[in-house]
């Protein structure tokens, strides 16, 4: 797909710069709509929220369903952002809590997992089957691109023919590379900001169901690689935070894609390596396409801002990639 180049700011050239710039910089978006609130029962156990955008007479418009990173939530700036630009264009948007999040713990009793595509895909096949949907495009940011690779890899052959497209930004498609990453000195105050929200949203979770999570050992987790050891790998059955890794890791089932793919990372990126999207089994399947850019960040990816374009170069290449493979 020919795409339009990331022309970076010089003001703010470098992964770290483009990065918490762009977390912290407040955005707004008058010309979208309130959301309409929906919960999927993706499990007996289990249902999400996700806070959905509809056009008129829905089933005759494509659809783009979103999906945020670690601890992010259907409120983050980029879900919010791509959903005022695909709104614009005419598409209903569904922004996807992952269990427990967007302040929904008391709807869950389990927890989230960076390779849980059973939620996503469910939601997917009752917009299918229920609601009459004929296209639609899976897009995520971080652990959301993750999820939205791997599901398309998960399907392969099985893809439903309205699942027309996945679109990944910043994707931690190799989760052992990406906590290494993590631990670096220079990478502290990432590590910081994942493991207090972890951790708050953990006694959040452990109040709404008293007895069914010790919070014991809590106080000494200092990093996301201690967290998953001490809960996420044992909640989910996997035998340790390793094997979690490699289970959850879309990079395992990338060359089993049948859907067009769309990958933007860079190359600055402060804790997901580029390794990964050179590999043998993303180079080797001509479903998938990837853009590694010299600058970025993560997650970040902002140009200057002309003639009513925001600057988001992501959600905009995103919107043109679901454009193509939806609309045709």
């Amino acid at each position: 797909m020919p795409y339009v180049p990331f022309k970076y700011r010089p003001r703010f050239i470098g992964g770290h710069a483009q990065t918490l710039y762009t977390w912290a910089r407040p955005r707004h978006f008058p010309q979208l709509p309130a959301p309409v609130e929906r919960h999927f029962d993706v499990a007996a156990d289990a249902r999400v929220l996700a806070h959905c955008h509809w056009q008129a007479s829905p089933a005759d418009h494509p659809t783009i369903v979103l999906l945020h990173g670690l601890e992010g939530s259907s409120a983050a700036h980029y879900m919010r952002g791509i959903a005022d630009k695909a709104w614009a264009a005419r598409w209903n948007v569904v922004r996807l809590n992952q269990r427990n999040c967007g302040h929904t713990e008391h709807l869950s009793r389990g927890l989230y997992h960076s390779g849980l595509t059973h939620d996503p895909l469910f939601v997917m096949r009752e917009l299918i089957e229920r609601d009459g949907h004929t296209g639609i495009v899976i897009a995520g940011y971080s652990l959301g691109g993750n999820l939205a690779i791997k599901l398309a890899g998960d399907l392969g052959d099985e893809a439903p023919p309205p699942l027309k497209a996945v679109c990944a930004v910043s994707p931690t498609l190799d989760l052992a590379r990406c906590v290494n990453a993590l631990e670096r000195r220079a990478n502290v105050v990432y590590q910081w900001n994942f493991v207090r929200q972890l951790k708050a949203r953990m006694r959040r979770k452990a109040a709404a169901f008293p007895g069914d999570f010790s919070l014991e050992a809590l106080d000494s987790v200092r990093t996301v690689r201690r967290f998953d050891e001490l809960y996420t790998a044992p909640h989910h059955g996997f035998a340790d935070a390793a094997d979690y890794y490699h289970r959850a890791s879309a990079l395992r089932v990338t060359d089993r894609i049948r859907v067009p793919a769309l990958i933007l990372t860079a190359e600055d990126d402060p804790f997901v390596p580029t390794v990964p999207f050179r590999s043998a089994e993303i180079a080797g399947n001509a479903n998938v396409t990837v853009v590694v850019t010299p600058h970025g960040g993560h997650c970040a990816y902002l140009e200057r801002a002309a003639n009513g374009y925001d600057g988001y170069w992501a959600e905009r290449e995103i919107l043109r990639f679901a454009e193509l493979h939806a609309r045709g």
